[in-house]
C-alpha cells in the first residue's frame, strides 16, 4: 500500500524524487530485525543496553527521515506541495501498519 502511494506521488507529478522516502520505509524495520529478533517489544521496554539503545535510535532516526525527506524536497522546490501531502499520507498509512503489527505481536491469542 505504501509503495502504491509512493508511485502515485511520483506518477501524478512526473517527478521521481519522492521515491527516496520508499528507501526509508525499507530501513525503518531493519533495527527490529537485526537487534530485536523481529519483535517490536524492545521498543517500549525501559531496558537498555548498547545494542538495544542503538536499535531504538536507528528506528527513530529512520522514522524521522521518512517524515523529513518530503519536507526537505519541497523546501528545495524539487517536488510540489501535492506530492508532499501524498508522501505524508503514505507515511500515516505506514505508521498505522506498524502499530497494527506491534499490537498483533503483543497478543498471544494469534
Amino acid at each position: 500500500m505504501q509503495l502504491f502511494e509512493e508511485l502515485k506521488a511520483c506518477a501524478l507529478y512526473n517527478n521521481w524524487w519522492p521515491m527516496l522516502s520508499a528507501l526509508m520505509y525499507v530501513l525503518v524495520p531493519m533495527p527490529c530485525l537485526f537487534f530485536g529478533g523481529g519483535s517490536t517489544q524492545f521498543l517500549i521496554s525501559r531496558d537498555g543496553g548498547g545494542w538495544i539503545d542503538a536499535a531504538k535510535f536507528l528506528t527513530g532516526a529512520s522514522a524521522m527521515g521518512s517524515f523529513a525527506i518530503p519536507i526537505i524536497l519541497r523546501h528545495a522546490h524539487m517536488i510540489s506541495t501535492g506530492a508532499m501531502f501524498i508522501e505524508f499520507t503514505s507515511f500515516v498509512i505506514f505508521v498505522c501498519t506498524v502499530l497494527c503489527f506491534h499490537r498483533a505481536s503483543l497478543e498471544d491469542d494469534w
